[in-house]
């Protein structure tokens, strides 16, 4: 198999500008992402309100700001363009400083670390079925390239999270 062959064949409606209608799967996983990626992005300025490690504070920032926000904005404008029904909107998050919330109340830095990172996976899992069921390549460039900023980041914030002990690792097994 030729890497550079599959990428031209993938690409090729968009040369030579034919373009199926979007099926059924590929507007509900598209649907569905979006409707996972806003919650996500309402946890994660949530949890912002309330992180105190400053390294994880500027990984939520970057989490917002690189991959969610850009990444709603794009599903909501393919799908708006294909004229299909957006979700409703979660109501949005502003910015506070509510490091006075009890101990209880609020999740840990730890807590939110793991939140985040199962929430990454949960993403790159579901990114890789939306390309696998896809047929139309511009769903799938979609797909692939959402898979690709959920792992960057997660490639970066796992090295955080071992170092402050935050990464939850199964027992060995002997």
């Amino acid at each position: 198999m030729n890497p550079i062959e599959v990428i031209k064949d993938v690409f090729q409606p968009f040369l030579d500008g034919e373009k199926r209608p979007v099926h059924v799967g590929e507007v509900m996983n598209l649907w569905l992402y979006l409707n996972g990626a806003e919650q996500f992005l309402r946890e994660e300025q949530t949890a912002f309100n309330v992180v105190q490690d400053e390294e994880l504070r500027k990984k939520l920032d970057d989490l917002i700001n690189n991959v969610h926000k850009p990444m709603i904005k794009e599903l909501k404008d393919f799908l708006t363009n294909e004229g299909i029904p957006l979700p409703d909107n979660f109501r949005n998050i502003g910015k506070g400083e509510f490091q006075t919330v009890p101990e209880g109340a609020k999740l840990s830095d730890n807590e939110i670390a793991n939140l985040i990172f199962n929430n990454i996976n949960m993403g790159i899992t579901y990114a890789a079925r939306g390309l696998t069921e896809s047929v139309r390549a511009d769903v799938s460039y979609l797909f692939s390239k959402f898979q690709m900023m959920k792992v960057t980041f997660a490639l970066t914030l796992k090295p955080i999270m071992e170092e402050k002990g935050w990464l939850r690792v199964p027992p060995y097994y002997r």
